[in-house]
């Protein structure tokens, strides 16, 4: 059974990744303007080795979640602990370090890659920024390049010679550098068609089988969640507003917001299409006429 955010359930002792009440404002465009709240109180856990998704449409907040945890977003009250230690306003050197343990991958494989690097220097440069040895250094990125399962000769191209796949294949094996324990992925695949957004999510289950790397799995796309997470929270203006196991947040959602993105995604039966249009416009009337009535 899903829970509703307003009645979290305790935090289990041992979670990777803990948010408690965690409120994000961002100040406003004008002096002595009220500051823009976009996370309400969110509560969040990841366990170790475990993909948590988290779901919504633009502007729900669910990309200022992962900001704060790679310490990027101006955190108003709350926590955020790693590892049971506290993440929230760390040090210079303290955050270099905790990178080793919490990497990202972003949307866009063709702006967050170096164009100007081969494939060798995007790779080899944190491992020998860290104390790797050129010769171990190389040694990892053949193993790298083996596990985002591209040629070995890929590390002497540049990233503009390969398709969007392949260069976030290229993402992720920079994000495994280090042996992270934690990968926040932020629309990680909303950029690429669906036949190799199919591949690349099947890539991120065997790294995560293998490796026990845990994942965020930041998407505005309930199907992808379906097919990568074990659990999944449901995000709208800056709140979770379910949260629970994949498959019975699916199969039984709790939230009319939840049922909203369900009827969202296409399906390629066309009557089946039809009637979902026709639902989702219901809600989304409804949801309009009732915010209405409260003004």
């Amino acid at each position: 059974m899903s829970a509703a955010q307003e009645t979290p359930t305790p935090t289990p002792q041992g979670d990777l990744l803990s948010i408690q009440k965690l409120v994000v404002e961002y100040p406003g465009r004008v002096r002595k303007r009220k500051k823009f709240r976009v996370l309400h109180e969110v509560d969040l856990r990841i366990a170790p080795g475990e993909t948590v998704g988290l779901v919504g449409e633009s502007g729900s907040g669910k990309s200022t979640i992962g900001r704060a945890v790679l310490g990027l977003a101006p955190i108003a009250s709350g926590e955020i602990r790693f590892d049971g230690r506290s993440i929230v306003n760390l040090k210079p050197k303290e955050r270099r370090a905790l990178s080793r343990d919490i990497q990202v991958v972003f949307q866009d494989p063709y702006t967050s890659l170096n164009p100007a690097m081969t494939v060798n220097d995007i790779l080899t440069e944190p491992l020998l920024v860290t104390g790797s040895t050129r010769t171990e250094a190389d040694a990892r990125v053949r193993d790298l390049l083996d596990q985002v399962q591209l040629p070995a000769n890929s590390g002497n191209r540049y990233a503009k010679e390969f398709s969007g796949g392949q260069r976030q294949r290229i993402a992720i094996a920079r994000a495994l550098c280090r042996d992270p324990r934690l990968i926040v992925c932020d629309e990680a695949v909303s950029a690429l068609d669906l036949t190799t957004q199919a591949r690349v999510l099947e890539l991120f289950t065997e790294i995560r089988e293998r490796t026990g790397v845990a994942l965020l799995f930041i998407t505005h796309d309930l199907d992808v969640v379906k097919h990568i997470s074990q659990r999944v929270a449901v995000m709208r203006d800056g709140r979770i507003l379910e949260t629970g196991p994949t498959a019975s947040v699916i199969e039984d959602p709790q939230h009319a917001y939840t049922r909203a993105l369900l009827l969202a995604a296409p399906v390629a039966n066309p009557a089946v299409q039809a009637k979902r249009r026709t639902e989702r416009r219901r809600f989304l009337e409804a949801q309009t006429e009732s915010i209405t009535a409260v003004r």
